[in-house]
């Protein structure tokens, strides 16, 4: 596995993850069909292979493809990411994080998705 501290991801590696993140598994072929501005075939195969040796991807045998799928759960990637994100922009204040996400928000928010919010803050308080 990754260690925590790695450097971050390059824009292409970052891509890939996300896809086979989105997908769950993902072979080669899938992963460059889900690509914006995808790079050829080869470029795309020695990325995943810089993330399987960086530890971030795993694979398995299906017949004759190889299929690749995430290492780090992704809630505990998810988690990684927001604290390196609270840490960077946000001087680790989550009340500053979520100011910042209900302000930019383009649309209102729903009743229903005020009300889940609402739900969230009263069971952390609890410490749920």
């Amino acid at each position: 596995m990754a260690p925590e501290g790695d450097p971050p991801f390059s824009r292409r590696e970052r891509e890939i993850m996300d896809i086979v993140y989105r997908l769950g598994e993902a072979s080669v072929a899938e992963v460059l069909e889900a690509m914006e501005d995808p790079p050829s075939y080869s470029a795309v195969r020695a990325l995943i292979r810089v993330l399987r040796e960086k530890g971030h991807l795993r694979v398995r045998e299906d017949g004759r493809r190889h299929v690749f799928s995430p290492v780090v759960p992704a809630g505990r990637a998810r988690k990684s990411a927001m604290k390196r994100l609270l840490s960077t922009f946000f001087e680790g204040s989550v009340e500053r994080a979520v100011a910042t996400m209900l302000d930019m928000e383009a649309r209102r928010l729903s009743d229903e998705e005020y009300e889940r919010l609402e739900r969230l803050i009263e069971d952390a308080r609890r410490g749920e």
